[in-house]
């Protein structure tokens, strides 16, 4: 990682509410309000975005953990605001707090956590387990 990172850090964006971000299940929605699924999206994204300036060029991250809880509501043309603050800086894992909040009320809260991998080592892995995983079928 470059030097510059450390707590504090802060990625912050906002997104309206659509109506392909309602939950869906066998094609039904289920409520009218923003989905988990989509609000998770977008908090893994500002936790991205706090990393994105400091990977070196060889360097990559990935999920490693969610702790997130659902909080609130967020209605089609409602605007959430989604920020992600830098807790924790090590070598290998960034670990940022995530919030989705509406003008009304807090939407989520949680942790989101990023390893820092070789971007060179880590695609030999995913196509080494490709080549076996094709030579199973």
């Amino acid at each position: 990682m470059k030097e510059g990172l450390q707590p504090g850090t802060t990625a912050e964006f906002t997104v309206t509410v659509t109506e392909d971000m309602l939950p869906k299940f066998e094609g039904e929605v289920v409520h009218p309000v923003m989905s988990t699924v989509s609000m998770i999206y977008y908090m893994e994204w500002a936790g991205r975005q706090v990393i994105l300036p400091f990977l070196e060029e060889d360097e990559e991250g990935s999920g490693f953990a969610v702790d997130i809880r659902h909080v609130g509501p967020a209605v089609v043309g409602q605007t959430v605001t989604f920020k992600a603050v830098c807790q924790e800086v090590t070598k290998k894992r960034v670990v940022c707090e995530v919030t989705a909040d509406t003008a009304r009320n807090r939407v989520g809260v949680g942790t989101f956590t990023q390893a820092i991998f070789n971007k060179h080592e880590i695609r030999q892995r995913f196509e080494a387990l490709q080549a076996e995983i094709s030579a199973e079928k």
